[in-house]
């Protein structure tokens, strides 16, 4: 049973939290999700003009607070937030995180624990506070964005690796513990694309991963939006516990 289907959860009236909501994937994940219907809270550590135009256009359709990763209390008071102001969340995407390309040997222990506190804890956090809520009213949906530098080794990201690895595997385990209250946990596992997170490639490192990739360019936000419309509609209702790989073929 997919979140449109959950009990007491009219169409219209679906809730969506997406972490990072003011930019990047996050913002078009925010803005689709409105489009589909959905009301939808975000948070990010300000709001910039993306998040005050929202908050003038869609009225008592979309929230916004201000909340760091890094701080467990206030992520557990964005879920509480929302739940207040909606009367339920129907699904959570995880999606913000953070990236610091440096060698291994030169990551300092303020870099680890900034990326394992960003990329893991956070979702973790997130999942437990919305999993609760969800356990409450009949159902929902947990999605963790992952990467594909969880299942395919670059040089550089040795550490945000291990986070986006680790998230995935929540993903599947905590598939298991929640599919008796129906809920679904998947992870997207998105390949490179056309980002915020992108833009720094050098072209000559771009023109490398589009010779390596089989459909020979990088992905656009839309194309991995929709996989995660996809992966919230009934045609999903079936799938849980699993990891999503859209990349390309650049894995295959």
């Amino acid at each position: 049973m997919s979140a449109e289907e959950t009990p007491g959860a009219p169409a219209q009236d679906r809730v969506a939290l997406v972490s990072g909501g003011s930019r990047g994937l996050g913002r078009l994940l925010v803005e689709r999700l409105l489009g589909e219907g959905w009301r939808v809270a975000t948070f990010s550590r300000s709001a910039n003009d993306f998040v005050k135009d929202l908050q003038a256009e869609q009225g008592d359709r979309f929230l916004w607070e201000a909340a760091d990763l890094g701080d467990p209390d206030a992520l557990r008071g964005v879920v509480r937030t929302t739940v207040r102001r909606f009367g339920r969340v129907d699904l959570l995407v995880n999606n913000a995180a953070v990236l610091h390309q440096e060698l291994f040997l030169t990551t300092s222990r303020k870099q680890t624990e900034t990326l394992i506190a960003s990329n893991l804890l956070a979702p973790i956090t997130l999942a437990q506070a919305c999993a609760r809520a969800m356990t409450r009213q009949g159902g929902g949906q947990i999605l963790n964005i992952s990467s594909i530098n969880a299942i395919r080794g670059y040089r550089g990201v040795a550490v945000y690796a291990a986070t986006k690895a680790g998230l995935d595997g929540f993903s599947r385990s905590l598939a298991r513990e929640l599919g008796a209250f129906n809920i679904r946990v998947n992870s997207l596992v998105p390949g490179f694309f056309d980002s915020d997170m992108t833009e720094e490639v050098t072209e000559r490192n771009r023109e490398r991963i589009q010779r390596r990739t089989p459909l020979g360019r990088l992905g656009t936000m839309n194309e991995i939006a929709d996989a995660v419309l996809y992966l919230i509609s009934p045609a999903s209702s079936f799938i849980t516990g699993q990891s999503i790989v859209v990349d390309g073929g650049i894995t295959c």
